[in-house]
């Protein structure tokens, strides 16, 4: 924190080769004092473990790693070269450049930066807290280069409206397999998928008992419902709670739960952004603000040339029935689609809504047609053609025997029609349909509603119009035409293939014809 900072050095403004440039000194005997402090906390968590869980030994090495990294100038140099190389062509960040060939392991010199510290008050504060909650959301999904100390010492608002990050003395390296581990954690827990809650609290480290699973899951989501404030909406969640609801668990000596130490700094990192927010509206809610950038990075990952294994296997497991690929989770498919509506349209938790509700609700739908027609979910190509094909069947066998019963038994089905149906896939294809056309519903007015509708679906043709007009635009949509076409063949084919096998099955009499 700034006290912390100031202890350690302090950075000073000064003239180097007509620029003005940051120079900070490290105190003298600096380094001493922290040993024997971590010395101090170190001895103090080994007795405190006699008596309590949690692992606290190596959360006390986590955090001395941390102290030891603050002090090695040529370390936070280099931290904030490759965290102006990720983020230094955002448009809304700032990130000074350091002078390496300069720098020191008690000296360090970097670009100075002119700019406010918080906390900033009115639009000009939410406007900072949402660029500070992308980019973290982006370090924790997409980078892993993790800023753990994004306090408002360490952030400036620059004259242009820009972000700056200033400091980069405590950085993590937090892996892709606990990063998307720890979502899978979250929502096995908010889902009440226990399979997918225990895999990921034994791959995570949380556990090491398996035998105590089932007294530990429910504590876990008891801890997630107490920090939400009882609401148990996960956008409710508060940080600061939740931190202390594990502490409390982690106390428990008969379970042998800990928390890794990573997700120490993760959580403590967000509770600091947190508070940040909070000072700047009371009624700012980190995770709320966060679901657009978080649904999209899973849906839809930018910047990545390949979707990451560990978010493949995570999507793999959410959205098909027992993850084997086979069969799709319709039931799993249409949440995530109710969130990222519900998202999208409550981007700023304050309800400073910038999009209109029209936008917003075509970017719901472009993202799951991005999504669906993507390497990241070309895993979901078989099983969607496979059901959608036995979902047209189905719907063509409902009206075969409407018909056969309304004309009763003088109009008959072609060969291989009215076969049977699978109910419970039809009601799970409509139930997604439903939230589809609901993200198309702009107004709640129900005699608005049809109105509506029909504008979006104008307005979405005329823009389909614009881009196939626009060779550049046309460019860009191709391969999302390519898949939609090949996808629509593909069911047209599979439809034909399981009523000309029902057909020649009826007649050879291997099943009943019906």
């Amino acid at each position: 924190g700034p006290a912390l900072e100031a202890i350690l050095g302090k950075a000073e403004a000064a003239k180097w080769g007509g620029k003005t440039v940051a120079i900070k000194i490290q105190r003298p005997d600096v380094a001493a004092s922290a040993a024997l402090d971590m010395y101090l906390i170190r001895r103090t968590a080994m007795w405190l473990s006699k008596f309590r869980g949690g692992d606290l030994v190596s959360i006390a090495d986590t955090f001395g790693m941390q102290l030891f990294g603050e002090l090695d100038y040529v370390r936070e140099a280099k931290n904030c070269e490759r965290f102006r190389e990720l983020y230094g062509g955002w448009e809304d960040v700032v990130v000074p450049q350091a002078c390496t060939s300069l720098t020191r392991k008690k000296v360090l010199i970097m670009e100075w930066v002119e700019g406010t510290k918080g906390p900033w008050m009115g639009s000009d504060g939410i406007e900072m807290v949402r660029i500070g909650l992308r980019c973290s959301t982006d370090q924790l999904l997409r980078t892993g280069l993790f800023h753990a100390d994004p306090h408002r010492g360490n952030l400036l608002r620059t004259p242009k409206g820009h972000l700056a990050v200033i400091d980069y003395g405590m950085m993590a390296d937090i892996p892709e397999s606990d990063r998307y581990g720890l979502i899978g954690l979250v929502l096995g827990l908010k889902n009440k998928d226990i399979a997918l809650a225990t895999e990921n609290l034994l791959s995570l480290g949380f556990l090491e008992d398996t035998t105590q699973v089932d007294i530990l899951v429910p504590r876990l989501r008891k801890a997630i419902k107490n920090s939400t404030g009882g609401t148990n909406k996960a956008s409710d969640v508060s940080f600061s709670k939740l931190q202390m609801e594990l502490d409390d668990i982690s106390r428990d000596n008969l379970l042998k739960f800990k928390i890794p130490p990573y997700i120490t700094i993760i959580i403590r990192s967000l509770t600091i952004l947190e508070g940040f927010a909070l000072s700047v509206d009371p009624n700012f809610r980190l995770i709320r603000g966060a679901y657009p950038y978080i649904l999209k990075q899973l849906l839809s990952p930018e910047g990545l040339e390949q979707t990451p294994k560990a978010l493949d296997k995570l999507l793999v497991r959410l959205l098909t029935v027992n993850g084997e690929k086979k069969e799709i989770e319709w039931g799993r498919l249409r949440q995530l689609l109710q969130l990222a509506e519900t998202a999208s349209k409550s981007y700023d938790p304050s309800k400073d809504n910038d999009d209109d509700k029209g936008s917003v609700s075509r970017k719901t739908v472009d993202l799951f047609l991005k999504f669906m027609t993507s390497k990241t979910g070309l895993f979901m190509k078989e099983p969607l053609v496979h059901e959608l094909a036995e979902a047209i069947d189905g719907m063509a066998s409902i009206g075969e025997s409407n018909l056969l019963r309304m004309s009763r038994g003088i109009i008959r089905p072609l060969p291989g029609g009215n076969g049977p149906v699978n109910k419970k896939r039809m009601v799970e294809i409509r139930a997604v349909i439903e939230v589809l056309q609901s993200a198309l519903s702009v107004d709640d007015d129900a005699d608005k509603k049809g109105h509506d509708r029909l504008e979006l679906f104008r307005g979405l043709a005329q823009e389909l119009l614009l881009i196939l007009n626009d060779p550049s635009q046309r460019e860009l949509v191709k391969p999302i035409l390519e898949e939609v076409t090949s996808v629509t063949q593909m069911v047209a084919v599979e439809v034909l293939e399981i009523r000309s096998s029902r057909a020649i099955r009826g007649v050879l009499g291997l099943v009943e014809a019906r």
